[in-house]
């Protein structure tokens, strides 16, 4: 299994493989951390990067709780009180089980 720094490096290229461009990774603030920033087009896309060693007891899908949700959505709250103009967002989860890769578009949403 990747180190999350190494997880966090394949998403990060994987990505921008697809067309998306890095804007911000590791964004740390009080209210919790966002492994990747990146745009697609207009959209700032929120991404959660998760590796288990296996899909085993859920798999890294699993790991992304309730709880994990709401620190993401809070620390992208953050990270958009300090931007001039609010674009369209998402939340994406590039997921590793193993030498398995798949990206989740929209893997969540703020429900107000």
């Amino acid at each position: 299994m990747p180190s999350g720094a190494a997880a966090e490096d394949r998403a990060a290229e994987y990505l921008q493989r697809q067309g998306l461009k890095l804007v911000a990774r590791n964004y740390r603030c009080r209210q919790g951390e966002i492994d990747l920033i990146l745009r697609e087009g207009t959209t700032l896309v929120f991404v959660e990067v998760r590796s288990r060693a296996s899909s085993a007891f859920g798999g890294a899908a699993a790991s992304i709780t309730q709880a994990k949700q709401a620190k993401l959505i809070r620390a992208a709250q953050h990270y958009l009180s300090l931007q001039s103009s609010l674009p369209a967002c998402r939340f994406d989860a590039v997921l590793i089980d193993g030498n398995d890769l798949q990206w989740l578009k929209h893997a969540f949403e703020v429900v107000s």
